[in-house]
């Protein structure tokens, strides 16, 4: 079963939705909901109710193909200077260490710490300034670096493949 975790990932981490027009909008061809995929990326946006505002998140999930399990997701909303969203990676790290993000073989950034753990997986949350958004959309992979409870580097890879075109139509439908 899916079900539209972004905005529950989102309303948990305590992170708002950012504001959209003051007037009603509607999505393509008056759909209450819209999902695209832009490489591998997808674009999930639906109305929200009763202010008839659109809603619109960016978001990636890696499963096994074995088992069909999730292995990680990142999901990320606009906001008025940046992104903000979250990061859920799976049960078995060591959540003390934190994990470290970068974008390519660019310097790391600060480490960022865990926030909560449901069981869907465990939750970093995410704010991106304008430059860390600006390497997003001109890198190959966004890089988590991960410690396992037995110690052990447990490396993410997310690609960023379509991330750019994904963005700017997160932004487009929310207008």
């Amino acid at each position: 079963m899916r079900i539209f975790f972004g905005l529950v990932a989102l309303i948990v981490s305590g992170l708002a939705l950012p504001a959209v027009a003051q007037q009603a909008v509607t999505l393509p061809g008056g759909a209450s909901a819209v999902t695209e995929t832009h490489g591998d990326w997808t674009v999930r946006c639906q109305v929200r109710q009763p202010e008839g505002r659109v809603a619109c998140l960016v978001q990636q999930e890696q499963v096994d193909n074995q088992s069909r399990q999730r292995l990680m997701a990142v999901e990320v909303v606009p906001s008025a200077d940046g992104l903000l969203g979250t990061l859920i990676l799976p049960f078995g790290l060591n959540l003390d260490q934190g994990v470290s993000l970068s974008v390519d073989d660019g310097q790391p950034l600060p480490t960022l710490r865990f926030r909560t753990c449901l069981p869907a997986g465990c939750m970093v949350a995410l704010n991106f300034a304008a430059d860390m958004v600006a390497a997003l959309q001109g890198g190959t992979a966004l890089k988590v670096a991960a410690i396992a409870d037995g110690g052990a580097p447990t490396p993410f890879s997310v690609s960023l493949t379509g991330f750019a075109s994904a963005l700017a139509r997160a932004k487009e439908l929310s207008n």
